[in-house]
């Protein structure tokens, strides 16, 4: 998957919630429905949130400099991180106060056609660009199961579209719900209680992603495939026999740095110790494609006696 996929995933979601959010609070003020003024919020957070993430992919583009070596890739970590957070305190913790004041202070709804109508196009809207970010996902997913791909991959805005897509379909069909009994039972209280659980459901995916950023902001290093392709290309068998250590972290979602040291094959001049790093660093590139910064060290392997 190219970086520009992920790009076209995050424009796709940032259209679709900047045109359901203004359907949204359009509907919430005709008709009064607070679990349609959540949603409203959660659009809104979610439109802010698809800024944030394209921000972070510009700031990460800075070239290195004194202060940087290593770049500004971090930086698409750290503004997803971000958008946990304001997910967090604006999407979640809104909801959660709202559908509890509804639930307790309940208010009739004025026009709730109009609100499920609303609904009903934002699901269409919403899955347009859940199919978006899910195409641009597939490569590199491959054959994982969606919830392991979001808890494993290296790239921190793919993980954040898809929950917030695929939370905002739930959302929707919890307002759907709560509109729809208070409807057909006349009370009031369904609608705070489809507000109640939007917010939990928001509290849910931020949770998930606090945690999954977090750790992709501190460093994490290659995927276990990863791993093993590059042990198994940097050894050749007749110049470098082993890999005494292997230390391997993502400086940026297409930045992998690595570095090793190698048992160098005894009797080799320098000269043939130079051309074998710069072998086994070009079989690391063809394999890992992300291993980008590579240092090798040579030395020999001596077994360790007790």
């Amino acid at each position: 998957m190219s970086s520009g996929d992920s790009k076209k995933a995050i424009l796709a979601a940032f259209t679709a919630d900047a045109g359901i959010t203004l359907a949204k609070f359009i509907g919430a003020i005709l008709t009064g429905s607070a679990s349609m003024l959540a949603e409203a919020v959660h659009s809104l957070a979610d439109t802010a949130n698809q800024g944030l993430l394209l921000v972070g992919r510009r700031r990460a583009e800075q070239e290195p400099d004194a202060l940087h070596p290593f770049g500004y890739g971090r930086n698409r970590y750290f503004y997803s991180f971000i958008v946990a957070l304001v997910i967090f305190l604006v999407g979640a913790l809104y909801a959660i106060d709202e559908g509890i004041h509804k639930i307790r202070h309940p208010e009739e709804l004025t026009d709730p056609i109009v609100a499920i109508v609303i609904l009903v196009v934002a699901m269409i809207l919403e899955s347009y660009s859940l199919a978006t970010a899910r195409k641009a996902s597939a490569l590199l997913k491959g054959r994982t199961s969606w919830w392991r791909f979001i808890r494993t991959t290296r790239n921190p805005e793919l993980p954040v579209v898809l929950l917030e897509d695929s939370g905002a379909l739930i959302g929707l069909f919890f307002a759907f719900l709560g509109v729809g009994l208070t409807m057909v039972t006349g009370s009031a209280r369904w609608d705070g209680i489809g507000t109640l659980a939007i917010g939990f459901l928001l509290l849910f995916i931020a949770v998930v992603l606090i945690v999954e950023m977090k750790s992709l902001l501190i460093g994490e290093g290659a995927t276990p495939d990863e791993d093993r392709r590059i042990r198994e290309n940097l050894v050749d068998g007749t110049r470098i026999d082993r890999v005494i250590y292997l230390k391997t972290q993502y400086l940026s979602p297409d930045e992998l740095l690595v570095a090793t040291k190698v048992a160098i094959v005894p009797g080799l001049d320098i000269a043939e110790v130079a051309a074998a790093i710069d072998d086994a660093e070009a079989r690391v590139r063809a394999a890992v494609p992300a291993a980008r910064d590579i240092y090798i060290e040579p030395d020999l392997y001596r077994e360790q006696r007790v």
